[in-house]
């Protein structure tokens, strides 16, 4: 006689068919979870993609021998993501700089900038550190004094800036005199040469002055101060400012949502990004040969601090696993790989921090674009080779004074350096002219800057994600301590409470108290201002 697999119409465990819809369910489990990955990480592989596919199409095109026209042609939907990528930069910086500043405790606030700071400066300290012992090290420079700029066909670079007016130029930029001129001008110091009367033998002396000048280029940097202050000014206003904190907030907000939207054309802007870069080598064989030492130099100094340092200061913070970290910030990576740009990356930087990180908005859009415009490890690491690669072109012997110079040269100056390609160049110029060096020679790093700026941004990028991750634990700890403190407060006192109700429990049932009175024969009203 046949089992029943049923009873009242339900499967019995054990069953076929109940087997078969576990085997069911296992499937459906497995193709839900497939289908959630690929959602989850679509961006991330298109992104991926993009650059693999970007690479292949460029060697397919650079076969076709095209002229510089239709070169340009080519680079064109790369140029579209690059000009959307520049034109969310200041709403993006300047809105959620105001709103996180406004939503952030003054004290807060006071304490996580000085940590953030301290943060940025230890660590690009310790990359120019790396950057020179590497360049010691490797020597990517002895052995290349046959290398000139007109071996390799290339332009020189003039830089006639003086050191102090370079960093003065920092401090105006700090404070700019116009704030629309701002988004979209820089202060920068130019020369003219005065008559400033006779010598002896009657030929004419001149003088270099110095006067103001507008470059072209986003003045970030006074934007960021500007920005951070007027939040802290809204903050302080109270219930007269809550409007226009929520003003910035929705445009906040509606700018994420505008970075959204540019994420899904980042992959499409990326292969053509890489593929026209390729397309527009020159002879990259003689470039290695001749600057190989230097790229290789540079590139492991890279590795060594975004692989090995930074995650190791992140874990020191947090002693959570720092790769679990990075791993959410693929797109981020990829587009600062392509672009070489750590501005054009803070858009995607900000979404995939909060979006796959759970850092706390507040956070997030407060340190972000500080560090995009102020934290420039990779840079440090790369100026700091280069200077040391000319002094060795140069058969410069560089003492511990000019060694010391280039430390905090780079460190200082990095904080300057555009967030933009090829930005961290006439940064070097600075770093030269302040140990005596000849700029003549920076055509070479211009020459294979292309290359060596993509693991720079990489490495850039990361710095800053890192910061904010240290920044939001940091955060969440106070806030704890916090929350602990004012249960602690609560409860003690509801024990004063609980404790006062007893003593007039006791005192109003006092048979002492009572007989007293009545012995006495006060009134009623003595009675209660006795009690």
């Amino acid at each position: 006689m046949e089992k029943k697999s049923e009873i009242n119409g339900h499967a019995m465990p054990g069953s076929a068919s109940t087997d078969l819809i576990v085997e069911k369910n296992a499937r459906k489990s497995f193709r839900e979870k497939l289908v959630e990955f690929l959602r989850k990480n679509l961006l991330v592989i298109m992104t991926v993609s993009g650059v693999l596919v970007g690479v292949g199409l460029g060697m397919m095109v650079r076969n076709m021998d095209l002229t510089r026209a239709q070169m340009t042609y080519f680079a064109f939907p790369g140029e579209m993501l690059l000009r959307m990528l520049k034109m969310i930069i200041l709403p993006l910086v300047v809105c959620s700089l105001i709103s996180g500043a406004a939503s952030l405790d003054t004290r807060s606030l006071g304490k996580l900038g000085g940590i953030a700071v301290a943060y940025f400066l230890v660590t690009t300290l310790i990359a120019s550190g790396i950057g020179v012992t590497l360049a010691f090290i490797i020597k990517p420079g002895v052995g290349a004094g046959a290398l000139n700029t007109n071996s390799l066909g290339l332009e020189s670079v003039s830089s006639n800036k003086e050191t102090a007016d370079s960093f003065l130029d920092l401090a105006r930029n700090l404070f700019p005199a116009n704030l629309v001129a701002a988004a979209f001008r820089s202060y920068a110091t130019d020369y003219k040469m005065v008559a400033a009367g006779n010598s002896s033998n009657g030929t004419i002396l001149y003088q270099k002055v110095p006067f103001g000048t507008e470059t072209d280029g986003m003045n970030i940097l006074g934007l960021v101060l500007f920005a951070m202050v007027f939040g802290v000014a809204l903050r302080k206003l109270g219930e007269e400012g809550e409007e226009l904190i929520r003003f910035f907030n929705a445009f906040n907000e509606a700018t994420m949502v505008l970075v959204s939207w540019i994420m899904w054309y980042i992959p499409f802007g990326i292969m053509f990004l890489v593929g026209s870069k390729i397309v527009e080598m020159e002879d990259v064989v003689l470039l290695v040969t001749s600057l190989g030492k230097y790229i290789f130099a540079s590139i492991l100094g890279h590795i060594i601090h975004g692989g090995i340092v930074l995650p190791l200061i992140y874990f020191g913070f947090t002693r959570k696993n720092p790769f679990s970290f990075l791993s959410g910030l693929i797109t981020p990576f990829t587009t600062a790989f392509a672009t070489c740009s750590s501005s054009a990356t803070l858009p995607s930087m900000i979404k995939c921090v909060e979006e796959n990180n759970g850092v706390d908005k507040r956070i997030s859009r407060f340190i972000l674009p500080i560090g995009a415009t102020v934290n420039m490890d990779g840079a440090a690491i790369f100026q700091c080779i280069a200077a040391v690669f000319i002094a060795q072109l140069n058969n410069a012997e560089l003492n511990a004074g000019q060694i010391f110079t280039i430390l905090v040269t780079a460190t200082a100056s990095s904080v300057g350096a555009a967030g933009i390609p090829a930005g961290g160049i006439i940064t070097i110029a600075i770093i030269l002219e302040a140990i005596g060096l000849p700029t003549n020679d920076l055509s070479l790093m211009l020459a294979v800057d292309w290359i060596v700026d993509r693991t720079t941004t990489v490495v850039n990028v990361e710095g800053d994600a890192l910061g904010a991750g240290i920044l939001h634990h940091i955060n969440q700890q106070e806030m704890k301590k916090l929350q602990e403190q004012q249960q602690h407060d609560e409860e003690l006192a509801e024990v004063r409470v609980e404790a006062v109700a007893n003593i007039q429990a006791e005192e109003e049932t006092s048979p002492l108290v009572s007989h007293q009175t009545k012995a006495l024969g006060a009134t009623p009203e003595a009675i209660e201002s006795v009690l």
